[in-house]
Order: C-alpha cells, then sequence, then structure tokens
C-alpha cells in the first residue's frame, strides 16, 4: 500500500499528505495542526535553522512512523539518530536478545541487557534520548505471513538486518505495499546503502537475487555506526523532501581506504519480485 493510499484509507486528502520536491521526490506534507512545545523547538532548534528544513520539515518528521527491522549493529545508529531528530513513532522489529559479543557495535543495550528481548531495550534506551517520540517494540520473527502486520502505517521501512532472506521478505513487502525502503549491509570495515522504491528503482531481489549462506562473520563496531547513521540521514531526507535520496545508486564504503565508491543499479526486467511492477 502506498502512503497515498494509506492516508486515503484514513479518510485524508493525499494532496495534504503527500507531494514532490525539487529533485522529483515524493514526500510527506507537514500538517499545520502539528504543534511544538518550547522543550521540542528547542531540542531541535539546530536542524530546524537548516535551509530547507524548518517547522515544515520538522512537522513532516513529528507526523511520521518508521518501520526499523532490527535493533542490532546498523538498527542501533538508525533508531538513535531518528529518535533523535524527533520522528514521531518509531516500530522497531526484534526476536533477538542481546549478547556479549553484540556490545562492540550494537550500542542501544549494555551488559544489563542481555537475556533482554532486543526490541525492548532498544525502547527503554530510546527513552531516555528522547521522552518526546513513541516506540512500539515488537518482539516476533518476520515472516512473510506477518510482516504486513509488523509494518503497519509505517510509511518507509529500514533494513538494519544481518541476513538476506529475511532482506527479500520485507523487499518482497516493499514492492507489493509500495513503500521505500533502504538497504544496507556492513562487513568487517566497509558497507553499503541503497534508496529503494519501486518502480522508480530496482528492488533488492533486481541487486542480489539469491542469499549467501549464514556466517559469522567479522564486523568493527564503528563501521555499523557509519552505515546506520547514513541510514538515518537517507529516511530524514526522504520524510523532509531535502536533498537527494540513493535512488538506483549503490554506495560501498571502504573504511581501510576511508573512500566512498558509487554505482548505478539497472532494474532486471525479469525480476520475479517487481518485473511486472512499471
Amino acid at each position: 500500500m502506498s502512503l497515498a493510499s494509506f492516508h486515503q484509507l484514513q479518510g485524508d486528502k493525499p494532496s495534504k499528505i503527500l507531494k514532490l520536491n525539487s529533485l522529483g521526490n515524493q514526500v510527506m506534507s507537514g500538517d499545520n495542526h502539528v504543534m511544538f512545545t518550547d522543550e521540542e523547538k528547542t531540542r531541535y532548534n539546530r536542524q530546524i535553522i537548516l535551509s530547507g528544513w524548518g517547522e515544515e520539515g520538522q512537522k513532516k518528521v513529528k507526523q511520521a512512523t518508521v518501520f526499523i527491522a532490527g535493533a542490532g549493529g546498523l538498527g542501533s545508529p538508525v533508531a538513535i539518530y531518528l529518535a533523535a531528530a524527533g520522528v514521531g513513532r518509531l516500530r522497531i522489529c526484534d526476536f533477538g536478545e542481546p549478547e556479549l559479543s553484540n556490545l562492540n557495535r550494537q550500542v542501544l543495550h549494555d551488559e544489563e541487557d542481555i537475556g533482554k528481548n532486543k526490541a525492548l531495550s532498544a525502547k527503554e534506551s530510546i527513552a531516555k534520548i528522547n521522552p518526546h517520540i513513541k516506540v512500539e517494540n515488537l518482539s516476533d520473527k518476520i515472516e512473510r505471513e506477518n510482516i504486513a502486520h509488523l509494518v503497519g502505517d509505517a510509511h518507509i521501512i529500514v533494513d538494519c538486518m544481518d541476513n538476506f532472506p529475511t532482506r527479500h521478505i520485507l523487499n518482497e513487502y516493499a514492492v507489493k505495499a509500495e513503500l521505500p525502503f533502504v538497504h544496507a549491509g556492513v562487513f568487517g570495515m566497509s558497507g553499503q546503502i541503497t534508496f529503494i522504491h519501486t518502480p522508480e528503482t530496482p528492488c533488492l531481489y533486481c541487486i542480489f537475487p539469491g542469499s549467501p549462506p549464514s556466517e559469522v562473520f567479522p564486523i568493527v563496531g564503528a563501521t555499523a555506526g557509519v552505515i546506520g547513521t547514513l541510514e538515518a540521514l537517507e529516511v530524514l531526507k526522504y520524510l523532509t523532501g531535502k536533498g537527494s535520496l540513493l535512488k538506483n545508486r549503490m554506495l560501498y564504503w571502504d573504511g581501510e581506504l576511508m573512500m566512498f565508491q558509487e554505482i548505478t543499479l539497472p532494474k532486471d526486467p525479469k525480476c520475479i519480485v517487481c518485473g511486472n511492477k512499471r
């Protein structure tokens, strides 16, 4: 379901919810009835004064619901920076529990959270970061049978997973529901990120049609921090309409050489997931 369709079902007029920015991106339109407390205005002042953001952009951020798939290495910086930016509602989904070996990168959790559900631990941590937003913790394993329920009325999906089978479930639903989908992955001291929104862009299956075998892979915590922060920035750019999104391009980061590289991503017309989307 598209964002416009969702608001139509809610009885809203899409023209008040969606518009195109100067780069042709479909973005949320701020609700004039959204109000900020003096504390919120002070908290978000440094981004509100950013040219092209303003209170209008902050209203869009406050109205938004973001689905974060995973509360681990990538999900931690994504959730932290979206919460700090004032995203009104975060739906964080993770069925796992923090382990000691996670703590070099999963900065939402500490030793006292070991054995606790990650989504719940994330909610508790974020409450200390920004008490003005709402966090919904979901402890379910993401499957095809429950993905629609888990995503709910989110405006965008953020891939913070560590395995491709689950990523493909997220991708399939994003294509079906016409939702934007931020994909990222990390390994060692490198990472990748792209912004997917079919039919305008290739879907994840166009880019990675298979699933590599599951394995325990090396990861430096700061790597997840870099890439997860970029994911959060893509979400905020989408919500506010500011800047150019990583559509039809993959950004690679090599932390060892401290270099970024970008490649163009073509659509696969025979893709079994999005090939019939035009």
